[in-house]
């Protein structure tokens, strides 16, 4: 194990984040970096809100995005401890009106459906983006054409792309999928436990590991601490308006989306990414097997399907060449409001960067590849 210099550490990460506040690509982010179960660094900078100036303080609330899949993949790997639900499983075993789908292309701004898929969709799909479901621009096409009723929560979410077309055969290729599919695997969730999926994760998750601040439905009193959307206009950063309260993407508060409905602090989440470095246990309290864990952060897709530096584990992307930054087995994820974390299983590392904004946000943000950067150039000679 290599180790960091707590010096060179504050070093890195405060003179690069100091500079994107004060020019205003970033308005405002929180830190944490932990090595071996000890906090190295932790901070936050900038401000909540850009037009009030209110700083960021350490109880702010940040929306996940789709830094919420892990969590869904965890609560479905929960099932999967308990024997109700299966990595090859079929989703038509839960979901009977999935049994037959058809495969669409875009052909004149429509979707136009070429056949039946011969192949059935199952649960280890949904978490490696290979499903074909809700993907590429036939799944955005479809995700724009629902009304208002299709979005009251995720049952009916569901039921809608019952109905839809789905990009491919699936287990043939891998799109992100970067809503609906989680969406699916969060409705299996229900359905296997007889409860919501909002009331899951918090009994299963958020209550055992302490995370008090992380939920689908913020109360009035945590709305007063989710950070306000940035956004970077004419070299400036401003507070966005987004309108109502919404967790993500203007879907409705009933919306508890699998994908990306769910907000915390970066204390919440750093116990929640400290479970899965220790093996599925935090401070006594076991989530998850650790077989189950180490599952989570294997490949689970052949180089075929995914000939790149990176393959999609449970949930994650895991780091499979050393021509990456981050060490081969480093495992994490994202959010397209510029959220991201990761776990380096070898250095017993846990990193997580969050901030929301509309500009420069998900897996390839300028933030987060900075970042990786600043924590793996912090180690000592």
């Amino acid at each position: 194990m290599k180790k960091l210099n707590p010096d060179l550490l504050k070093q890195n990460i405060e003179k690069r984040i100091k500079a994107d506040v004060e020019c205003g690509r970033v308005g405002g982010a929180a830190v944490k970096v932990m090595q071996n179960g000890e906090t190295l660094y932790r901070a936050d900078f900038g401000y909540s809100d850009c037009d009030s100036k209110t700083p960021i303080e350490s109880d702010t609330i940040f929306r996940l995005a789709s830094m919420t899949k892990p969590i869904t993949a965890v609560a479905a790997l929960i099932q999967v401890s308990r024997g109700l639900l299966d990595l090859l499983d079929p989703i038509d075993k839960f979901l009977p009106e999935y049994a037959e789908l058809d495969i669409g292309v875009i052909e004149g701004g429509q979707v136009v459906r070429t056949g039946r898929a011969h192949s059935k969709v199952r649960v280890l799909h949904l978490l490696t983006h290979s499903s074909g479901i809700g993907t590429l621009e036939v799944g955005d096409l479809q995700l724009a054409q629902m009304k208002p009723e299709n979005m009251r929560s995720i049952e009916t979410v569901v039921d809608y792309f019952s109905r839809a077309a789905i990009a491919f055969e699936p287990y043939t290729m891998q799109t992100y999928s970067p809503v609906v599919g989680f969406d699916v695997l969060a409705r299996i969730i229900e359905i296997t436990s007889g409860m919501s999926y909002s009331e899951f994760v918090k009994k299963e998750i958020f209550e055992p590991l302490g995370m008090n601040d992380t939920t689908c439905i913020p109360t009035n009193e945590q709305w007063q601490r989710v950070v306000c959307m940035h956004n970077y206009v004419d070299g400036k950063g401003i507070s966005a308006d987004v309108g109502k309260r919404y967790v993500f993407g203007g879907f409705p508060i009933t919306y508890n989306c699998g994908g990306a409905g769910i907000v915390s602090t970066v204390e919440d989440y750093s116990k929640f990414a400290s479970m899965l470095l220790c093996g599925g246990e935090y401070n006594g309290v076991r989530i998850l097997p650790e077989e189950l864990v180490r599952s989570m952060g294997t490949p689970h897709l052949p180089s075929e399907i995914m000939p790149f530096r990176e393959i999609w584990g449970l949930g994650v992307r895991v780091i499979v060449s050393d021509a990456y930054i981050l060490p081969i087995g480093s495992y994490g994820w994202s959010g397209a409001y510029g959220t991201h974390f990761w776990i380096d299983p070898e250095n017993k590392i846990v990193a997580i960067y969050m901030k929301n904004s509309y500009f420069d946000g998900g897996s390839e943000a300028s933030t987060a590849c900075s970042f990786e950067a600043d924590v793996m150039n912090s180690f000592e000679n």
